[in-house]
């Protein structure tokens, strides 16, 4: 007989992975929860509720309704697998008097359905089609927490930050867009206290993966490289840029001019792109001219405009990904996609100013989290190797001999009282 669990195996079919998950829940749930200490992903939660202003006793809003609703759904790209959806979770949420649920990025519901008494409780707090659960709206909830942070979340009963919510226990799991690695929502199980078990998320966490693997069947790469550009520029002095298909590696001033258009997609002026290429004011317009006649050539005409200078298509690009993910709390998403310093070989005083703040934003956020291994993936990277500060948060979550030695030796080096701050070493170009 073969054994069903090599389902769960890396590399598994998504589809059966869901279904030998579903099989264990049913075997293993019961009934009741058990009194636990707050876990840190429902702290950190409660934390960003409490400064987003949301109350104890709130509710959630509806944003979407009637002809609204409908036509945002039918364009969302989760439209395109809620049949797999419906088919992974539909009769177990029905059988178990859950809940199935699918909400957009900003935690907005899409679709609800399952148990017809369930539904009707879930009405009296508003979780339905069109309502706004997001994390800063309604606090901590599995699919508005999981779409903040950009992880599977489950959240039982009173880890609920809203009353009115904390009867239920739900678990929910991001769906990513498989090209470009951007959030698009998340799928949901909500219900009583059937769902208090470990199965719930990986359960919901396989029905993501399937779907994302769904999506990745209905949108070739191919078709999509024709509506946008993909640009890699993060870790490598040399961009690499995907246009219809090909893979084009650019110049290290190619690359600098590229990163910068993608960030003014309106466009810039030659004297604005002169200023935020060159530290020499001796540079005169004839280079850049010369450079961006170079830059048409090498893309084609039709992708890059003039009057002002602009690409002609959107970018999708791994520093808008980071720079989303840390906007919407989510940290472990942001620190997964910074592949390293952006080109870092690059003195061009724009580049400069984006690379730094792309760090330093990064950088703070992992402090603040506090995440030991978060600080260990940063301190252990080239990057991150003579970072003071965040060797100190390290040694402080995790005070190995290994993290206090490093900590003792830098502390040593730099002759830094124990309140100085210094700013992370910029990585040699290569």
């Amino acid at each position: 007989m073969t054994d069903p669990w090599v389902a769960l195996e890396p590399g598994a079919d998504p589809i059966e992975r869901v279904r030998v998950l579903r099989h264990a829940h049913e075997a293993f749930t019961e009934a009741g929860t058990v009194e636990r200490p707050v876990r840190s992903v429902v702290a950190d939660s409660w934390r960003r509720s409490a400064r987003a202003g949301v109350g104890p006793d709130g509710t959630a809003s509806v944003e979407l309704t009637d002809g609204d609703l409908g036509s945002y759904r039918a364009e969302h790209p989760l439209a395109r697998v809620m049949p797999l959806v419906r088919e992974l979770m539909g009769t177990f949420a029905a059988d178990g008097e859950h809940l199935l649920a699918v909400c957009d990025a900003q935690g907005r519901m899409l679709w609800v359905e399952g148990h017809p008494a369930t539904l009707r409780r879930a009405d009296r707090m508003n979780f339905v089609p069109g309502a706004r659960w997001a994390e800063s709206a309604v606090g901590t909830n599995a699919p508005g927490t999981a779409v903040a942070v950009d992880r599977p979340v489950q959240v039982f009963a009173a880890e609920h930050f809203i009353r009115r919510v904390q009867p239920w226990t739900c678990a929910a799991a991001p769906v990513h867009d498989p090209r470009t690695g951007r959030v698009l929502g998340a799928v949901d199980i909500t219900g009583g206290d059937g769902l208090a078990h470990p199965h719930s998320l990986g359960f919901v966490q396989a029905v993501a993966r399937a779907a994302e693997s769904q999506l990745a069947l209905l949108t070739p790469l191919e078709t999509a490289a024709a509506d946008t550009l993909d640009l890699t520029a993060l870790g490598r002095d040399e961009a690499h840029l995907v246009v219809d298909g090909r893979r084009i590696r650019l110049s290290r001033r190619h690359s600098e001019i590229v990163v910068l258009l993608a960030r003014h997609p309106e466009g810039l002026t030659g004297d604005e792109l002169l200023c935020a290429l060159y530290e020499d004011e001796s540079v005169t317009p004839v280079t850049l001219r010369a450079e961006l006649a170079r830059l048409r050539r090498l893309l084609g005409p039709a992708l890059l405009g003039s009057r002002p200078y602009r690409l002609m298509v959107p970018v999708e690009s791994d520093v808008a990904v980071v720079e989303r993910r840390l906007e919407t709390g989510a940290v472990t998403g942001a620190a997964t996609a910074y592949s390293g310093p952006l080109l870092p070989g690059s003195q061009a005083p724009a580049v400069v100013r984006l690379r730094q703040r792309l760090a330093d934003g990064l950088r703070t956020a992992l402090i603040a989290r506090r995440d030991p291994d978060l600080l260990a993936d940063w301190a252990h990277a080239p990057w991150g190797e003579d970072d003071l500060d965040v060797w100190r948060a390290l040694a402080a979550v995790r005070p190995t001999a290994a993290a206090r030695a490093r900590l003792r030796e830098l502390e040593s080096e730099l002759a830094a009282p124990p309140g100085w701050a210094r700013q992370p070493t910029r990585p040699t170009p290569h």
